[in-house]
């Protein structure tokens, strides 16, 4: 019998740096990886980064997740939710949209799991053969003719072929390539905050938000763990002058702002000042002409960020990591043309993410009483003809995306 050599393509651009250790980079890296490109993440935190809400894992998103191989860990990390519910100030219920509504495609998926379980899943994934650089973040970029010179707080400088920001809104390598937040973050007037709460509130299964007038809300959902819950708190606001790493003093606008105003706000805030993941953060999207400049790209909320308000930031990161990926891995590393496609994929999904659900920030805090109430009207008539229709648009966006099987593209071995 002749014996069969087997040859192998050579990979251009093999090595590929992804800042950003959270949902978009390990899922691109996971990609890369099994394309045959030799990724390496850096990440500010010195781990995986504990915390945050409940995300819904819908759509294409849920695709990419089924793809990966990892659906049946997530479900058993999926948090039990029967549902949404707009609470007055002494905890009556007065809207509620259950789970199992709009093919569980609702404001609650039913598939929620937690940020930082998700995240470990991602790590876990891809942490035996992807470099991880932890406790870090990118100060320069270089770029030529053969690669991207990169520049870190901490490590050694390194050459990469291709550098990819998956950073999140306040992306370091978008601010370094693509130029100032403050001209490619657009600010929607509504500041949140985001915590584990160790306190005794009985939510029923429920995810309970209240609204006060002065455009404020407070939410409570439930943890996946015995004792916990998931708080949040939101407000309207002009632009503030904060620091975003003074943690007392933004719990100190918190408090001077929910305090006394009825429902649990006062028992949240208690719990707030223990919590040890709290997170703070300006609500704002990026809409880029181009996701790409040169050798470096964006994906996730550094390219695309829709805001919580839309439900769909964890399917943005998740498809766009997979179909750059897979573009580079069709285009064997040819970055302008894997980029361009890449680019011709994701933008239309990425815009249709963008519109946010009907009234926007004002229709999710209100101002005035009158607009509270008018909002509850609103989520009871979303359940009901002819008003369900403009909601089942909304949760349709989700999947209104073509993933093309890049799993049938073979790997190929880097330069």
């Amino acid at each position: 019998m002749r014996r069969v050599r087997r040859t192998f393509d050579v990979m251009k651009n093999a090595d590929i740096l992804v800042s950003g250790g959270g949902i978009a980079g390990p899922a691109l890296a996971y990609w890369l990886r099994k394309s045959g490109f030799r990724p390496v993440v850096v990440e500010r935190a010195p781990a995986p980064r504990p915390g945050g809400q409940s995300v819904d894992l819908r759509g294409a998103g849920r695709t990419v997740i089924e793809r990966m191989g990892l659906l049946d860990q997530v479900r058993e990390l999926a948090v039990d939710q029967r549902g949404i519910a707009l609470v007055d100030r002494h905890g009556k219920h007065i809207a509620r949209m259950p789970t199992e509504l709009f093919g569980g495609e609702g404001i609650v998926s039913d598939l929620e799991v937690l940020r930082d379980d998700l995240a470990t899943v991602l790590y876990r994934a891809t942490a035996a053969d992807v470099e991880y650089l932890f406790d870090d973040t990118v100060t320069a970029l270089h770029e030529d003719a053969d690669g991207v010179h990169v520049t870190f707080e901490n490590a050694p400088p390194r050459r990469f072929d291709l550098v990819v920001g998956a950073d999140g809104l306040h992306s370091t390598v978008r601010r370094l390539a693509f130029g100032p937040e403050s001209e490619l973050v657009s600010p929607l007037g509504c500041y949140t905050a985001w915590f584990t709460a160790r306190t005794e509130l009985d939510l029923d299964g429920w995810f309970l938000m209240y609204n006060a007038p002065g455009g404020l809300v407070a939410s409570a959902r439930p943890g996946r763990r015995p004792g916990e819950l998931k708080a949040g708190f939101s407000f309207r606001s002009g632009p503030l002058s904060h620091d975003r790493r003074d943690r007392a003093a933004q719990q100190r606008l918190l408090t001077e702002r929910f305090a006394g105003r009825g429902w649990e706000t006062d028992r949240l805030l208690a719990a707030m000042a223990g919590a040890d993941d709290f997170f703070f953060e300006s609500l704002g999207q990026v809409r880029l002409d181009a996701y790409s400049r040169g050798r470096i790209a964006l994906i996730g909320d550094a390219a695309c960020c829709p805001t919580p308000l839309t439900g769909l930031g964890t399917s943005l990161a998740l498809v766009g990591a997979y179909l750059l990926a897979g573009e580079l891995a069709s285009a064997h590393g040819d970055f302008t043309t894997a980029f361009a496609r890449f680019q011709d994929r994701m933008k239309p999904y990425a815009a249709k993410a963008q519109d946010l659900p009907p009234g926007g920030v004002a229709g999710y805090a209100p101002n005035s009483r009158a607009m509270i109430a008018l909002r509850a009207t609103s989520m009871r008539w979303m359940t009901r003809r002819p008003f369900r229709s403009l909601m089942e648009a909304q949760a349709a966006k989700a999947g209104d995306v073509e993933l093309p099987d890049y799993r049938n593209v073979p790997a190929v071995q880097g330069r």
